[in-house]
């Protein structure tokens, strides 16, 4: 079936002339199962520009520039291993247009009010998808983010919210995807703490929200030492994907602490972005088939390699 964009200019043109050719685009996807028997999930994650967090190492507006991202994320989904992407729904409703969450795993983004640097950070609204959204639109899971400053009230307002939403998704069938970190200010800026025991802390309260957990994933930090991440992850018996997280110009090693936790029982996948869309040396393309290469898949034929919507270069390389 061809994508309603056939480029990236027809994206301006359906928005404007045609809206309703995104539900249209939604309505005909084909869906696929959440996570496949004995795999673990590879998903893109596009996320960040909606919380104002736009930086990628020394770009203060990387992902800022819309249709570049377009073609990164075009180019990620492509490559074989890749499940899907988590993202707002203007960039998933753009990549409905143009065809690429085809046999794909959606994610939608839940809480993006936390903006990066704000006073109110920790007072974290949901503004994005709502559980009948997700649910009404035939996607796959949501996600949200779960800071915790104990000397800030507003973190127990997203508490009690975060709660909440992961009753409405359970309610639904939908998994969610809860990104747990405990955080703390210093010179009025938010740090998270990814000590072991803060880790550990925040997967226990993330584990006991709502009133069914039946639903329920873990997205995770990776510690840099395979010891402590075992540890860590002996919390719950919740399902759990690792979060890329910030790499700088290391995807080496953060490849190989990725590996190393990707063999603890509950991990079933990999959650990244900036590392892959953005990688150090600009190849895209290797570096997301790189992680893909890292993941448990089901012994069986190899998959065959999609191919990226039109003009978007399928297997080139993305400056």
């Amino acid at each position: 079936m061809s994508p309603a964009a056939a480029s990236l200019a027809d994206l301006v043109t359906l928005r404007a002339e045609h809206p309703e050719a995104i539900e249209e685009a939604a309505a005909r996807r084909r869906r696929r199962p959440l996570v496949r028997p004995g795999e673990q999930l590879l998903v893109i994650a596009a996320d960040h520009p909606a919380r104002g967090a736009l930086a990628v190492g020394g770009r203060a507006l990387a992902m800022a520039h819309r249709f570049e991202l377009l073609e990164r994320l075009c180019l990620a989904l492509s490559r074989p291993g890749v499940d899907g992407v988590l993202a707002t729904a203007d960039i998933v409703d753009d990549l409905l247009l143009l065809g690429a969450l085809e046999d794909k795993v959606v994610m939608g983004s839940l809480n993006r009010g936390g903006l990066a640097g704000a006073a109110f950070e920790l007072d974290d609204r949901f503004t994005g998808f709502r559980p009948l959204d997700l649910a009404g639109r035939g996607f796959d899971a949501g996600k949200l983010l779960l800071r915790i400053d104990h000397e800030d009230p507003g973190s127990l307002d997203t508490l009690h919210t975060a709660a909440r939403t992961i009753d409405a998704m359970a309610a639904h069938r939908l998994p969610v995807f809860v990104e747990p970190f405990l955080c703390h200010r210093e010179d009025g800026r938010l740090r998270t703490d990814l000590s072991i025991p803060a880790v550990t802390t925040a997967i226990a309260v993330a584990s006991g929200l709502a009133g069914s957990s039946a639903y329920t994933w873990l997205k995770v930090p990776v510690t840099e030492r395979p010891a402590d991440m075992a540890r860590v992850m002996e919390t719950s018996t919740l399902p759990a994907v690792l979060l890329g997280g910030e790499v700088g110009d290391d995807l080496d090693g953060a490849y190989e602490r990725w590996r190393g936790a990707l063999g603890l029982p509950t991990v079933r996948g990999l959650v990244v972005g900036r590392a892959l869309l953005y990688p150090p040396d600009g190849d895209v393309a290797r570096a997301v088939d790189t992680a893909a290469g890292l993941l448990r898949r089901t012994a069986g034929p190899e998959d065959p390699r999609r191919t990226a919507p039109p003009g978007f270069g399928g297997g080139r390389e993305t400056p």
